[in-house]
C-alpha cells in the first residue's frame, strides 16, 4: 500500500556503491566548488547514484557519469533512497 523510503541523510561520501540519494543541500564556503556543482547539475532535489568509490568517486545523474573530487563530495548532502525490494 505504501512505498518504503528512508529519511536518513548523510554526506555523499558515506554512501555505498549502488546506493541512491536525493541532494538535500550543498554545504561549502568555497564559491568555486559551489559553482562547479551547480554547473554539473548537482542541486537540491537531484537524484544521484553512487557508481563506485575507487579509484575515484563516480556518480550517475540521469544518464551521465561524473567524477568528483573530495572537496565536492564532502560538500554534498543527500537523503538516502531505500532501494530494498519487497
Amino acid at each position: 500500500m505504501f512505498t518504503r523510503f528512508s529519511v536518513a541523510g548523510c554526506s555523499l561520501e558515506l554512501l555505498r556503491a549502488g546506493e541512491r540519494g536525493i541532494v538535500t543541500f550543498c554545504k561549502t564556503q568555497d564559491e568555486k566548488i559551489l559553482s562547479q556543482l551547480i554547473s554539473m547539475g548537482i542541486k537540491p532535489g537531484t537524484t544521484i547514484t553512487l557508481k563506485h568509490k575507487l579509484p575515484s568517486l563516480i556518480i550517475t545523474i540521469g544518464n551521465t557519469d561524473l567524477a568528483l573530487d573530495i572537496g565536492s563530495v564532502r560538500a554534498i548532502y543527500v537523503r538516502i533512497i531505500d532501494n530494498t525490494i519487497n
